[in-house]
Order: structure tokens, then C-alpha cells, then sequence
């Protein structure tokens, strides 16, 4: 009998659980129609969201603060069609940083620092912070 190879779904770097199938792609590619030349996967935020964050690489400190207004949802099917290179990498669990320079290919980044999002939590033991009244 031959030993058979564990595949867990929890191991390996493209079997994470899927889901969702909306990216987050900054405005500069279709307003200004530069190419996808940076992207990451972080932990999605809603069931529809797939995590992949697609950027041009000329996106300003200001322009990434106000991700509300500068980030657009977009489908992975048009994101395929934008661009099909980007195809295999959608596979990748998030924590996955790709990029890529004029005239190469895609490469994976491993020194990149995912940004979290800022959840402020104030925590405390004071009823009276709650706004509840003691008996």
C-alpha cells in the first residue's frame, strides 16, 4: 500500500476557502487607463468580497487615504478581462503581494506590508461608559 500525500484544505497556498467575487481596483486604471501593475489579497471584508486589492503603482499617500472615493468594486470576470495575466494569481490565498515592471512578468513580493484596516475599540470594565444605570 502506497502512502498517500494529506491534502488539508487549511495547507498549500492556493486552497484557501473562495469566496466572493469583487475586487477592489483603483480608479487611476480605468480614469487614467494605466495598466494593473500591483496587487494583494488581505482577509476579505463582506461575503462578496474576494480580498484582492488591484493598484497601478502611481497611486499618491492621498490617493490611497481616501480608498472610499479612489477604490471601485469590480468583478474578477472583468478583471480577467482587463487584464487575463492576472488569471492564475487569483488562486492565491490572501497575504499574496504581486507586481510586475514594464515589459516583465508578474513577481511575487514577499517585503510588503499589507495594510490593515483601522478599527478603533475602546475596551472597559466601566458600566457607566455604557450608559447604564446601575441597580
Amino acid at each position: 500500500m502506497t502512502d498517500s500525500v494529506d491534502q488539508k484544505p487549511h495547507t498549500g497556498q492556493t486552497n484557501q476557502t473562495k469566496q466572493g467575487f469583487i475586487a477592489l481596483m483603483s480608479r487611476m486604471v480605468i480614469d487614467d487607463t494605466l495598466p494593473l501593475r500591483f496587487m494583494y489579497k488581505t482577509v476579505p471584508e463582506h461575503l462578496n468580497d474576494t480580498g484582492w486589492r488591484i493598484y497601478t503603482g502611481y497611486e499618491s499617500e492621498a490617493f490611497l487615504a481616501n480608498d472610499m472615493e479612489n477604490m471601485i468594486p469590480v468583478t474578477l470576470d472583468q478583471l480577467h478581462r482587463m487584464d487575463p495575466s492576472v488569471e492564475p494569481l487569483l488562486k492565491f490565498n490572501a497575504g499574496t503581494v504581486w507586481e510586475r515592471t514594464p515589459g516583465n512578468d508578474w513577481q511575487r513580493v514577499h517585503d510588503f506590508d499589507i495594510p490593515r484596516p483601522n478599527v478603533e475599540v475602546d475596551i472597559t470594565n466601566d458600566v457607566d461608559a455604557f450608559g447604564v444605570k446601575k441597580a
